[in-house]
């Protein structure tokens, strides 16, 4: 689909956009590796466990390889629905992404509530509140109802924005996804402030969160950027699109991969409490520099898979349909196959083989929930 600078091509939920599958396909994939490397560097009884250098060096090339999935999902999403057509109603917007997404959520916070902690009576409670813990891969989903309820909000102006100012305000959010480096230099010049130990940006303090930048950071960049991509960035040849690409790519590797994998103690095994997991994911936040590289750079790249044969309408678009549902159910499947499998495998092979195993197994089970009639959408999406 080529895209000329200026020249909107508009796209909605009905008309199959064929890379925005194939990038699904592929970041739901990713979702499972992250989620099989994860046991290897959180765990024991403090909460931070690293076995060893190999462990670390695998979860280091995992985290750099996979950290894209969540913003591609969100780019995937603002890329069909951002801004909301102007003779479409808000009401009309909000009822299909309730039937979509928020009942499913509802449905499957309520699935692992149950599975992991019936008996207990807290978690149901807490449940009520927010997800639960025990599945804790679904804080994404309210993170991407928050973002529905802000683009009726922007999509005015969206529609009348220029290039160049769509441009100004995603620069000023590539500027906040240096405020996880930022702390830690702010720390460690100045100690932790007066008021706390964390320390805080610009306006930030324990009784305000809202700092400065707080309203044009976090995900709201991602969601800025697949507009962008859609309605003013041309499709380009394979050339120039590795050769924007590559470099956006190392950097991002380099920034994401180095400050992780260095920044773990180099005594095995390293034990430590969770809160130390937190501080060495400085850089693999997905709000962050050196992920946000990454992204644009596979976004680039996936936008020319245009392929629609025997094996896009066979594999891709069913397991693309079925990427939400897959999301949701996967990490009751992935834990119990993680513990048949570790046992027996290196670390490697441990991580591939959950992954793929459970990538399997999620695909089938949502494909052929959405079979189901009536209620198949309440449990799939």
């Amino acid at each position: 689909m080529a895209v000329l600078p200026g020249k909107e091509v508009r796209v909605n939920e009905t008309k199959r956009v064929v890379f925005l599958d194939y990038l699904r396909v592929i970041a739901c994939f990713m979702v499972m590796v992250i989620h099989s490397c994860e046991p290897f560097y959180l765990g024991g009884e403090e909460g931070t466990y690293v076995a060893s250098r190999w462990d670390a060096f695998w979860v280091t090339l995992v985290e750099c390889l996979c950290r894209v999935c969540v913003p591609l999902f969100v780019m995937a999403s603002s890329y069909l629905m951002f801004p909301i057509a102007s003779g479409r109603s808000v009401g009309d917007f909000f009822r299909r992404r309730l039937t979509r997404v928020v009942v499913p959520f509802l449905v499957w916070s309520a699935v692992y509530v149950a599975v992991f902690a019936c008996g207990s009576g807290v978690s149901w409670g807490k449940a009520a509140f927010n997800f639960p813990m025990e599945g804790g891969h679904l804080w994404f989903v309210p993170m991407l109802v928050g973002l529905y309820v802000l683009m009726p909000l922007l999509s005015p102006w969206a529609e009348r924005a220029s290039e160049k100012e769509i441009r100004g305000w995603i620069l000023v959010w590539f500027f906040t996804t240096l405020f996880p480096f930022l702390r830690r230099l702010w720390g460690f010049w100045f100690g932790a402030p007066d008021f706390g130990a964390v320390p805080y940006l610009w306006g930030e303090c324990p009784w305000n969160g809202f700092g400065a930048f707080h309203y044009v950071s976090g995900f709201f960049g991602y969601m800025l950027l697949g507009f962008w991509f859609r309605k003013f960035v041309p499709e380009l040849s394979w050339g120039k699109t590795l050769a924007f690409a590559t470099p956006l790519w190392l950097a991002g590797v380099a920034i994401v991969g180095l400050l992780f994998f260095f920044r773990i103690p180099d005594a095995f095994p390293y034990s430590a409490p969770y809160a130390k997991a937190v501080d060495l994911e400085m850089s693999i936040e997905y709000c962050s520099l050196g992920v946000a590289l990454t992204v644009v750079a596979a976004f680039l790249v996936m936008r020319k898979f245009a392929w629609d044969g025997a094996f896009y309408r066979c594999f891709v678009r069913p397991v693309s349909e079925a990427s939400y549902g897959m999301y949701l159910v996967h990490l009751i499947i992935l834990l119990k196959v993680f513990s048949w499998v570790s046992p027996h495998c290196c670390t490697p092979c441990a991580i591939v083989v959950t992954a793929v195993v459970s990538y399997l197994a999620s695909a089938v089970f949502a494909i052929a929930v959405r079979k189901i009639p009536v209620v198949g959408k309440w449990i799939g999406g």
